[in-house]
C-alpha cells in the first residue's frame, strides 16, 4: 500500500521492525545507545566504510549513530522530500555544518537579512575569521547586483525569524539555478510538515527538531535534508569531519513528539488566529505579524505555498519602552524565553537593536513582541493578554 498523506506517514515512518524469530516488535523504537560498533569481520567494516565514504548511511563508530538514530533521518526525509539526513546537536548547529559544507575560504553567501539571529553571529565569530563573506538582502531587494563571481550560496528563512515575512521560494530557486548558486532554507517554522521547501527548488531544508518536532521543550536538535547527491556528499564528509553527534535519548525524545506534530501544529494555529483577531480589537495593536492572517503582506504567497500554520506571531504595539516591559511582566500565562514549538504559550520583547538588522520592520518608535501561542485554553490566552495590555496601558498614561 502506498501512503501519500503525510500524516499517516508520521505515524509509521522509522519504527522498529518485526523480530524474524519472533514475530514481534514494540510499538515505538527503543533507544540504542553504543560509542562502539562491532563488526563480523573486515569485510563487513571495509564495506560500511566504503559506504559512509560514498554518501551513504553506515555506522562504524557510535558517534554517527545507531537505529535510533537512523529511524530519525527517515522521519526527516519523509517530511521534507528529501534522500538524505544529517542530525546535529541544535539547530544553529546544524545551519554551521551547511555553510562549513557549502562554503570555502574566498566565497561569498547571500543570506536574507530574516534569519535566525545567531546566524549573524556565527558570520562574525566564524565565517568572517575563515574569510568566507557574506551579504545580507531584505525580502524586496533586487539580487541581481549582489551576485560576485565568488557568490556560491543563496541562504533564506522564509517566512522570517522575528516577522514572519514570506519570501517567493520558487523565485529564489529559480534566481539561484540562473546563477549556479545552491539555494538552502532554514525551515524550522514550516519543519517539514505545512511547508516543504524542497518540493519548491530549494537544495537544502534545515529544522531546528527542538522546535515543532520534538514539541515538548525538552530536547536540543537539527537537521538538514537536501535531495541532491553532490550536496550529500559534502555535508556528510563535514558532519564526520567536525564530530556532529546527537544522543540516543533525543533522537528517541524527537521520534515521539513527531507522531502528535499534525495535531499539536494544528491546535498551536487555530489558537494564534484567534489571538490574531483580539489583538486587531485592542487599541495599542499597530501590525500584526503572522502569513496565516489575511491582512498580513504574505497571505497570498502562503496560501499558494503552505499547508497549514503554526502558533507562532509578532504585533507591533503602540507603547512605550516602559510600558511594553510592563506588558511583558505582567503576563502569566506566558513564559519569557527564546524559543519556541513547545506546548506552553511564550513572549519575547524583541529589542530595537535586533529590529534595525530588519528591512521589513522599516522605522518606528513602537515595540514588537513575539508570541508564540501554546495549547493551553485559548480563553485564557487572551484574559492574560487583555489584563497584561491593561496594566500595560496604565503605565503609558
Amino acid at each position: 500500500m502506498t501512503t501519500k498523506h503525510i500524516d499517516t506517514v508520521l505515524q509509521h515512518a522509522g519504527t522498529a521492525p518485526f523480530n524474524p524469530e519472533t514475530g514481534t516488535a514494540p510499538v515505538p523504537l527503543p533507544p540504542m545507545r553504543a560509542s562502539t560498533v562491532r563488526f563480523e569481520n573486515l569485510a563487513a567494516l571495509e564495506q560500511a566504510q566504503r559506504s559512509k565514504a560514498a554518501g551513504g548511511r553506515a555506522t562504524t563508530y557510535g558517534r554517527m549513530g545507531m537505529d535510533t538514530h537512523a529511524a530519525l533521518e527517515e522521519v526527516f526525509t519523509q517530511l521534507e522530500g528529501g534522500t538524505h539526513c544529517y542530525l546535529a546537536s541544535s539547530g544553529l548547529s546544524a545551519m554551521t555544518m551547511v555553510m562549513l559544507a557549502l562554503c570555502s575560504a574566498g566565497d561569498h553567501a547571500l543570506i536574507s537579512d530574516c534569519v535566525y539571529g545567531p546566524m549573524r553571529e556565527l558570520d562574525d565569530a566564524v565565517l568572517s575569521r575563515l574569510n568566507i563573506d557574506i551579504t545580507y538582502f531584505s525580502a524586496d531587494e533586487d539580487l541581481e547586483p549582489l551576485v560576485r563571481p565568488n557568490t556560491k550560496l543563496l541562504y533564506v528563512e522564509s517566512p522570517g525569524s522575528l516577522l514572519f515575512e514570506m519570501l517567493d521560494m520558487g523565485a529564489m530557486a529559480a534566481f539561484a539555478q540562473s546563477h549556479n548558486l545552491v539555494l538552502a532554507t532554514d525551515n524550522t517554522w514550516g519543519s517539514g510538515y505545512i511547508y516543504r521547501p524542497l518540493t519548491l527548488g530549494a537544495q537544502v531544508s534545515i529544522i531546528a527538531g527542538t522546535k515543532y518536532v520534538g514539541g515538548h521543550s525538552d530536547l536540543m536538535l537539527g537537521a538538514v535534508v537536501t535531495n541532491d547527491e553532490a550536496i550529500a556528499r559534502k555535508l556528510n564528509r563535514t558532519q564526520y569531519a567536525m564530530g556532529y553527534s546527537i544522543s540516543a535519548d533525543d533522537a528517541w525524545l524527537a521520534l515521539r513528539g513527531v507522531r502528535t506534530m499534525p495535531i499539536r501544529m494544528a491546535q498551536h494555529s487555530r489558537h494564534a488566529l484567534q489571538v490574531c483577531e483580539f489583538l486587531k480589537s485592542r487599541p495599542e495593536t499597530v501590525r500584526l505579524f503572522h502569513p496565516a492572517w489575511p491582512e498580513d503582506p504574505g497571505h497570498a504567497l502562503w496560501q499558494r505555498d503552505c499547508t497549514g500554520s503554526n502558533g507562532m506571531l509578532s504585533v507591533e504595539l503602540r507603547l512605550s519602552p516602559a510600558a511594553a516591559r510592563e506588558f511583558v511582566d505582567a503576563l502569566v500565562l506566558f513564559g519569557i524565553g527564546f524559543s519556541w514549538g513547545g506546548y506552553e504559550s511564550l513572549v519575547q520583547l524583541v529589542s530595537p537593536k535586533d529590529l534595525s538588522k530588519h528591512a521589513y520592520w522599516g522605522e518606528g518608535e513602537n515595540a514588537l513582541v513575539r508570541l508564540h501561542i501554546g495549547l493551553e485554553s485559548p480563553d485564557d490566552i487572551i484574559a492574560d493578554l487583555t489584563q497584561a495590555l491593561d496594566k500595560a496601558s496604565a503605565v503609558q498614561g
